[in-house]
C-alpha cells in the first residue's frame, strides 16, 4: 500500500504521496516513476469528482490511490506530450473508464486519443471545481498548466507540469523557445496571480509564486 501522508510539505518521495486538504478539495500528490514525476489527484469535497494531472508512471500505484481517494474519476489531463508525463495513461483510462483531455498541440504522441481538446481560456468544472486552462508556449508546442480558483481558499493552485518550477522555467532546446515560455509565463502566470498562489509543478517541490517572483529578471539574463 502506498504511504499517505497527511502533514503536507509539498515534498514527496520517490513513490509515496502526500494529500493536502483545502476548502472545498483535497489534493494527492504522488511521485511515480524513475524521473520523479509527479500526479495530482484533486477531488471536490462536496461532490467526489476528481481530476488527474498527468497519469505519468506506475499504474498500479496511480490506481491504487485513485481507489482510495477518488470515487468519481472525471477526467485525466495530461499536461504535455513528454512520455514520462503519460506512460500509465493507457491502462488507467482503461481501467477506470475516464475520459482525457490535452492541447490539440501534443496530442499526436498520446497513446490514447483525447477525449477533450484543450486550448487557452478554457474551463474544467469538476464537480464544484473550476479549473482554467493556461496554455504556456515553449517546452513543448501545447503545454498547459490549470489554475484552480474557485476551492474556496484565497490561494489559487495553479499546476504548471514542466513549464515552471521552483528556481525557473522548464527546460526548451530550439532558439527562441526559452523567451517564448519565460514570456507566457510572465504575462499568463506572474502577471495574473497573486504572490500566495501555490506552485505544484511537474517534478519535485511545490513552491508560490511569491518565491519566484523576485528571479524573473535573474532567469531572464541568464538564457534559461
Amino acid at each position: 500500500m502506498t504511504v499517505v501522508d497527511d502533514n503536507y510539505t509539498g515534498h514527496v518521495e520517490p513513490r509515496t504521496a502526500a494529500r493536502r486538504t483545502i476548502p472545498g478539495a483535497s489534493i494527492v500528490k504522488v511521485s511515480v516513476g524513475p524521473m520523479d514525476n509527479n500526479a495530482y489527484l484533486v477531488t471536490c469535497s462536496q461532490t467526489g469528482q476528481t481530476l488527474l494531472i498527468d497519469a505519468a508512471n506506475d499504474a498500479s500505484i496511480l490506481l491504487e490511490l485513485i481507489a482510495r481517494y477518488a470515487p468519481k474519476l472525471s477526467l485525466i489531463v495530461t499536461s504535455h506530450q513528454h512520455q514520462d508525463h503519460w506512460l500509465a495513461l493507457e491502462q488507467v483510462a482503461d481501467v477506470t473508464g475516464a475520459p482525457t483531455a490535452a492541447h490539440s498541440l501534443d496530442a499526436g504522441p498520446l497513446p490514447v486519443k483525447p477525449n477533450r481538446i484543450l486550448a487557452d481560456g478554457d474551463t474544467l468544472d469538476i464537480g464544484e471545481l473550476r479549473f482554467d486552462v493556461i496554455h504556456l508556449r515553449g517546452h513543448t508546442p501545447g503545454s498547459v498548466a490549470l489554475a484552480l480558483e474557485n476551492a474556496g481558499d484565497e490561494r489559487v493552485h495553479l499546476f504548471t507540469g514542466d513549464c515552471l518550477f521552483p528556481g525557473g522555467v522548464g527546460k526548451t532546446w530550439k532558439e527562441g523557445d526559452f523567451e517564448q515560455l519565460l514570456g507566457d509565463v510572465s504575462s499568463k502566470v506572474f502577471d495574473k496571480f497573486a504572490d500566495q498562489t501555490a506552485v505544484y509543478p511537474g517534478h519535485g517541490d511545490d513552491t508560490t509564486l511569491g518565491a519566484e517572483r523576485p528571479h524573473l529578471g535573474e532567469w531572464r539574463q541568464r538564457g534559461w
